[in-house]
């Protein structure tokens, strides 16, 4: 065997992920404020890219640039240079992908009994005037934090300067709930004081707003707060002492550990239901985005669905072609005509894709509302078992192309708005051998069962079991139990107390 080195020549195939390709596939699964984000990151980079602010005027990708006026000044002079003044941010050093309504009304026929319509954002290449005047009532407020609520009742409920040291070191060890986990022994030796002095301030904090901060474990939250309603009695005190049997649904042991009757620990077990167990998430600065529809389902007037792209989930962009052209008109600077040739590669690169995943999330979901018809028109018992498979096939696209399309996408329909994910549910088998039921049909058949059960007559899991058999669905025991303890069901023992102490209770 010859160990000499030599040199070779083969021709092989290979799929590379360039760097435009790695950003598509990115966008497929980016949610509605993500792809917000995205965009106004690429126009903040990109001179090329304009928002359009309003649906008038052309849509063509290749849209004229504003004409210059009072309001529109030329950009471009030997004083003041838009690309000199982009230029100067830094090198492009990613690529831009984003959805251009370059097509005034693209009709998808779907079959013969159902048609989507997909209807591009149209938009006005005009830039939007910046108006100087400013207004007061524009300025939103900084958000006030569970911190700068406490240290203000620090300031009036504690006059002693080591009392307010000790209480501000214990406001800084609140977690985002209110709770205080922090060793009040350690505090005392970092601060230099006794544990007397903070266990004094604790018990001055834990009188603060909202009742139930600075407490050190749930019972103690629950404590404090109805402390502050007054409500905390002997019995109440055992009950909140004994939350695991609570949990357990265990009555008749708190009946007597409380000594009271059921009617009592009826109104004592709901009384500790309108407690907050975090009573810190008040203050909670966290930011929520809202869910935006991608797709809309409507009726049509032929029987059909209609199937629409939300506009309002669609950034509204335009490369600015007579731009660039005037700017390049006057660059001579080899790495500004560079710049100028990637900023417009990038932008159309960004029309086109963002272009194609609309059309890609418009192809799934008018394969899933094919799919799931009967949902739509009679509830969810009449969901069908779906996997990203069958969509796959369907449309002729990936596996995992589908996959990112339905990841964090939600389509409005006259049932409600739902998770495209949702409709992707796994098959029970029939158990005479018909078609198979959607597992998300069958958690809504157990929880009716256990809705319409009577106190006397609890249904235990193998007793759901026999009746979804007599009806069609054959299932194990054992997922009737994981498909209850999901929908946060307890047992059938658990049930059975808590109904006949309702009954009891005359409830």
């Amino acid at each position: 065997m010859s160990l000499a080195a030599k040199l070779q020549l083969r021709q092989t195939q290979s799929l590379v992920m360039t760097p435009q390709l790695m950003q598509s596939i990115r966008l497929l699964q980016l949610t509605h404020a993500e792809l917000e984000r995205f965009v106004d990151e690429e126009i903040e980079r990109n001179p090329l890219l304009e928002r359009v602010e309003s649906e008038d005027g052309p849509t063509d990708s290749e849209g004229a640039a504003p004409d210059a006026g009072p309001e529109n000044p030329d950009w471009f002079s030997e004083d003041n240079s838009r690309l000199d003044a982009r230029a100067m941010a830094g090198e492009f050093d990613s690529s831009l992908e984003n959805i251009f309504p370059d097509e005034p009304g693209t009709t998808q026929a779907i079959g013969p009994d159902l048609s989507s319509h997909w209807k591009s954002a149209a938009g006005s290449a005009g830039s939007m005037p910046l108006s100087e005047d400013f207004e007061l009532e524009d300025v939103a407020a900084a958000p006030r934090t569970l911190r700068d609520h406490v240290s203000e009742q620090i300031s009036f409920a504690l006059s002693d300067p080591v009392h307010r040291l000790i209480a501000a070191e214990l406001a800084d060890a609140l977690d985002e709930a209110g709770y205080l986990y922090a060793d009040t022994h350690e505090i005392a030796m970092r601060l230099g004081a006794t544990e007397k002095d903070v266990l004094d301030a604790l018990s001055v904090c834990q009188t603060f707003d909202p009742p139930g901060i600075f407490a050190r474990g749930l019972a103690e939250c629950l404590a404090l707060q109805l402390k502050a309603r007054d409500r905390f009695d002997p019995a109440m005190q055992a009950l909140v002492s004994h939350l695991e049997l609570l949990a357990r649904r265990d009555f008749a042991t708190l009946r007597r550990i409380c000594g009271v009757d059921d009617e009592d620990l009826v109104d004592m077990m709901a009384e500790i239901k309108q407690l907050d167990p975090r009573p810190g998430m008040v203050f909670a600065t966290g930011t929520m985005d809202s869910i935006v529809p991608d797709v809309l389902v409507r009726p049509a007037s032929d029987g059909s669905w209609q199937i629409e792209l939300n506009p309002d989930a669609l950034p509204k962009v335009l490369v600015d072609q007579v731009y660039f052209a005037k700017v390049s008109s006057h660059t001579r600077s080899p790495a500004e005509k560079e710049f100028l040739a990637e900023c417009l590669q990038n932008a159309n690169w960004l029309a086109r894709s963002l272009d194609q995943r609309a059309k890609t999330i418009l192809k799934v979901a008018s394969e899933i509302v094919r799919q799931q018809d009967a949902f739509l028109v009679h509830g969810v018992r009449h969901l069908r078992p779906l996997n990203l498979r069958m969509v796959a096939d369907a449309i002729g696209m990936h596996e995992s192309t589908v996959s990112r399309v339905t990841a964090n996408k939600y389509m409005l329909t006259p049932r409600g708005v739902f998770e495209l994910r949702y409709f992707f549910t796994a098959a029970i088998a029939a158990a005479g051998g018909g078609d198979a039921h959607s597992s998300e049909a069958v958690r809504d058949r157990i929880r009716q069962l256990i809705e319409e059960e009577e106190p006397v007559d609890v249904l235990s899991d193998d007793a759901i079991v026999d009746m979804l058999r007599k009806i069609g669905i054959d299932i194990a025991r054992r997922t009737v139990a994981k498909y209850r303890e999901g929908m946060n069901i307890p047992s059938s023992v658990q049930r059975r107390r808590e109904k006949r102490a309702l009954a009891a209770a005359g409830r």
